[in-house]
């Protein structure tokens, strides 16, 4: 009979238990943190294995993902600061609330207005919390997570900026400032050129470089806003990038090795046929 939920929240409790496993026993809210993030992100690296016909790992990422919130509640029971119960409870109840046009008789035609009666929703619940008027919890952007890799935080914050009617009406505009950006950052990066060769000095040079990364910041903020435009998340699209040029240049490196030829030896032209060939295949 396969294991259910209970059995891993008694797993978890047994292996916690002063019979238990040492390790598991010194973990606390801080060590466990890295490894919730590590879990998350290969959970999210296995989405792209699933869409191309291998669900299975995705499979075992959640479950890794899951233990992982596991054993955040067993800490958290022991400490006597909440349960596995109470989190579940919780989710349940706030997925209720926060769902009316199925749960209540609130009425929703589009994925549109259910955001925003979400947004809305959430904006009453801070009230009822006494949150809404403290300088700390005063903005509609205080969800998203400053801590959250950069792209994943750039779409979150102009996400919620659009559900409130702040945004490009078309994708086409967003093109429009793209092209604007790239602009920008051509001419910061001709005066830091022009700086670097004449007698400016260091801290004329550091900044014209930081403008050349404010220009560069923008020039991925505008990215991020065409994904959003086209209903993709560029953190999963950067993710399916950086996986595509591994295995291409992978193939350089084993073609070349096949053919006795050091990296270092290949000439650009070399690298860039077999590039072309990893394309093909």
């Amino acid at each position: 009979m396969p294991a259910s939920f209970d059995d891993l929240v008694a797993l978890m409790a047994r292996l916690r238990s002063p019979d238990g496993c040492p390790w598991d026993r010194e973990q606390t809210y801080a060590t466990l943190a890295p490894m919730l993030l590590e879990e998350a992100y290969e959970a999210f690296e296995a989405v792209e294995e699933a869409r191309e016909g291998n669900p299975l790992e995705l499979r075992d990422e959640l479950g890794d993902l899951l233990f992982q919130i596991i054993f955040y509640a067993q800490v958290a029971a022991e400490r006597g600061d909440f349960t596995i119960s109470e989190v579940t409870d919780a989710i349940h109840t706030k997925m209720v609330r926060r769902h009316p046009h199925v749960f209540a008789d609130a009425e929703a035609t589009d994925s549109a207005e259910v955001l925003r009666n979400w947004e809305a929703i959430k904006a009453e619940e801070k009230r009822a919390a006494g949150l809404e008027m403290t300088a700390k919890n005063s903005s509609l952007l205080d969800g998203v997570s400053s801590k959250a890799p950069a792209l994943m935080e750039a779409h979150q914050l102009s996400t919620k900026a659009a559900r409130v009617g702040f945004d490009w009406k078309h994708v086409e505009d967003v093109f429009d400032k793209l092209h604007e950006e790239i602009d920008e950052l051509r001419a910061a990066m001709l005066e830091s050129n022009a700086a670097a060769q004449g007698e400016a000095d260091a801290a004329q040079e550091e900044e014209q470089q930081a403008r050349v990364r404010e220009e560069i910041g923008d020039l991925l903020f505008a990215v991020t806003n065409i994904a959003r435009h086209l209903k993709t998340e560029p953190e999963a699209a950067l993710k399916l990038a950086n996986r595509k040029f591994r295995r291409r240049f992978q193939y350089i490196e084993r073609e070349l090795e096949a053919r006795g030829r050091p990296l270092e030896a290949a000439t650009l032209d070399e690298m860039e046929a077999l590039w072309q060939e990893a394309k093909r295949q």
